[in-house]
C-alpha cells in the first residue's frame, strides 16, 4: 500500500541560494524547501525487482515509478483503457482538466476492485482557471469529476508567459490545498527553469515534480539536473517518444525513437520492444515516466519492463541521442483566448 504521507527526518534537507529565505511551516505539511530529493535515484539493483519501483517526492508522498496516461483519450474509450491498466497493475493514473475526460477516469477507478488507498491520482489544472479563487475552484471541479475528496497530486498545466501573475497565485492556491490535506502534493507542468525559480522564489513550497516533454530525442539534461538541485521530481510525458511519430513533429525529416536504430538495437540484445527499452532508461535513472495506449497490449507491454537491466553503456547510448529539439509546445508562449478555452464545471 503507498502510505498516504511521511514526515520527514531532521537535517534531510540544505538550502541553496535561490531559496534561502526564512522558511515557514513544517516539513510534515510539505513547506520545507529541499534542495535534493528525500529519495535516491534506484539502482540497478533496485531495479531488478520484478515489481514497479517506486519514488519518492520531497514530501515523503510515495508513487509508483511509470503511470498511465490518458492524453487524447477519447471519453468514450478512457473508461475501458483505464479499467484495463488498473487491472494488469498500473497504480498512478495521469489525467488533466483539459484533456476532458477526469470523470471517465474516475468512473473506472471506482468500477475497478483496486483500493482507493493503492492508487495514485494525478491531474492538472488549466490556464483559464489560474489564480487563487479560480484555482480553488478547479480543485472543486476536479474532484467531484473524479468523485474523490482527497487528490493525490495536483498540478499547474502550463507556465502561460502573459498570465504568470495569475500562475504564481494558482500556485499559491495549491499551497492552501496542500495544507489543508486535500491534496497529498503539488507540482507544475511544462516549466522551464527559469520559471522555476520565479515560482520558488515567489512561494513556500518547491513543487514535488515538474512534469515535462521528455524521451531520447530531448532528455533536457539541464532542467533534469535542476530538478536533482531543488529536490523536484523529473516526470516525463511522451515518454516514449509518441510526439516524435504524432504528424507534423520535426517537418518532413521528422525521426520517430521507435525507429532510432541504437535503440532498436539494444532492444534486440535484450529481446524487447525499443518502447519498453525507452521507460526501462526512465526507470534506471530515477524518473517518474507516464506512457498512454488504448490497446490491451500496449498497455501490458509497456508496464513489463522490470526483468532486464539496461547497461551503463547502454543508458549513455541513449543519452547521446538527444537532440535539444523539443517536439510539443513552446512552454514560455502566450495564451490567448484560444487557449483559454472554459473548463465545464463537474
Amino acid at each position: 500500500m503507498i502510505p498516504l504521507g511521511a514526515g520527514l527526518p531532521a537535517g534531510a534537507f540544505r538550502r541553496t541560494a535561490s531559496v534561502a529565505r526564512a522558511v515557514r511551516g513544517s516539513p510534515e505539511r510539505g513547506n520545507d524547501r529541499p534542495s535534493r530529493a528525500l529519495g535516491s535515484v534506484p539502482s540497478v539493483e533496485d531495479m531488478s525487482d520484478p515489481k514497479i519501483p517506486t519514488l519518492t517526492l520531497h514530501n515523503g508522498v510515495r508513487l509508483p515509478a511509470l503511470g498511465f496516461g490518458v492524453f487524447q483519450t477519447p471519453p468514450d474509450e478512457t473508461i475501458a483503457a483505464v479499467e484495463e491498466a488498473l487491472r494488469v497493475g498500473y497504480r498512478h493514473i495521469d489525467t488533466a482538466a483539459a484533456y476532458g475526460n477526469e470523470r471517465e477516469v474516475g468512473e473506472a477507478i471506482r468500477r475497478s476492485e483496486v483500493d482507493r488507498a493503492d492508487l495514485v491520482v494525478e491531474t492538472k489544472v488549466w490556464a483559464s482557471d489560474y489564480g487563487y479563487d479560480e484555482t480553488l475552484h478547479a480543485f472543486e471541479k476536479a474532484s467531484a469529476k473524479l468523485g474523490l475528496e482527497q487528490l493525490d497530486i495536483l498540478i499547474l498545466h502550463q507556465v502561460a508567459a502573459n498570465l504568470f501573475d495569475r500562475t504564481i497565485d494558482a500556485y499559491r492556491a495549491l499551497e492552501r490545498l496542500l495544507a489543508e490535506g486535500r491534496v497529498r502534493a503539488i507540482g507544475v507542468s511544462n516549466f522551464p527553469v527559469p520559471r522555476l525559480t520565479q515560482l520558488i522564489d515567489a512561494t513556500e513550497v518547491v513543487p514535488h515534480l515538474n512534469q515535462v516533454e521528455l524521451h531520447p530525442y530531448f532528455s533536457q539534461p539541464e532542467l533534469q539536473d535542476f530538478h536533482r538541485e531543488q529536490g523536484i521530481l523529473t516526470q516525463a510525458w511522451s515518454p516514449i517518444g509518441g510526439i516524435t511519430f504524432y504528424p507534423g513533429w520535426g517537418g518532413e525529416d521528422r525521426r520517430s525513437t521507435l525507429a532510432d536504430p541504437t535503440i532498436g538495437e539494444i532492444a534486440a540484445a535484450h529481446g524487447r520492444t525499443p518502447a519498453q527499452v525507452m521507460l526501462r532508461w526512465h526507470l534506471q535513472q530515477g524518473r517518474s515516466a507516464i506512457p498512454k495506449s488504448v490497446t490491451p497490449s500496449r498497455i501490458a507491454e509497456n508496464l513489463a519492463v522490470t526483468d532486464f537491466v539496461l547497461s551503463d553503456a547502454q543508458l549513455a547510448a541513449i543519452d547521446a541521442l538527444d537532440t535539444g529539439t523539443p517536439g510539443g509546445p513552446e512552454p514560455e508562449r502566450d495564451f490567448d483566448d484560444r487557449q483559454l478555452f472554459p473548463i465545464p464545471e463537474a
